[in-house]
Order: structure tokens, then C-alpha cells, then sequence
């Protein structure tokens, strides 16, 4: 069995990325002291399905706990996925109410 994708935290381009079967997808964020905002989410069409925009969130939400930061999910889909994954949303500091 092959291992899933990995996720990467690509510093230098502020964003997590998972390359699947030549396709990227990809989680933009800044980072403001503290805070980590999330911006945009976006996962070709062909990688849809998969949970990949979950992987992403996922890694940022690890990110955040690691390095003590507050999530603010400006992204519609982060902010959906961590309402749906409250174990995961606990785990951190949202902002459920920041513009960023």
C-alpha cells in the first residue's frame, strides 16, 4: 500500500501544499505575530474527493498547536472543516471572528 501524500509547509510561498498525481493543492496563509490566518484553499479538480483540503487544514491546524498561534479562518473551507472537526479546532485557538 502506497503511503497518502504528504503535506509541506512551504514558508517562502506562505502556504501548505500536497502534490498528488502531478496536481498541487494548496492552503495560503499569512502569518501576523501570533495569528495565523487562513486564506484560501484550492484543490484541483482532479485531486477532489480525497480529503485533501482536510490534509491541508489538518497541517495547519498541527502547525498552530506546535508554535502556540491563534487560527483565524478567513477561508470558507477551513472555517467549515473546523466546525466539522471540533476535536481538531480545540486543539488551538480560533478566531472565529477576525477580518484577519
Amino acid at each position: 500500500m502506497s503511503q497518502p501524500p504528504q503535506v509541506t509547509d512551504n514558508q517562502a510561498e506562505s502556504r501548505f501544499e500536497l502534490i498528488a498525481d502531478g496536481e498541487r493543492a494548496e492552503l495560503d496563509y499569512h502569518r501576523r505575530a501570533n495569528r495565523l490566518v487562513l486564506v484560501h484553499t484550492e484543490v484541483p479538480e482532479a485531486l477532489g474527493g480525497r480529503g485533501i483540503g482536510g490534509l491541508l487544514v489538518q497541517a495547519a491546524v498541527d502547525r498552530a498547536a506546535a508554535e502556540q498561534l491563534t487560527v483565524v479562518p478567513l477561508c470558507p473551507y477551513a472555517r467549515r472543516w473546523l466546525e466539522r472537526h471540533q476535536d481538531q479546532a480545540a486543539r488551538v485557538t480560533v478566531d472565529w471572528h477576525s477580518e484577519g
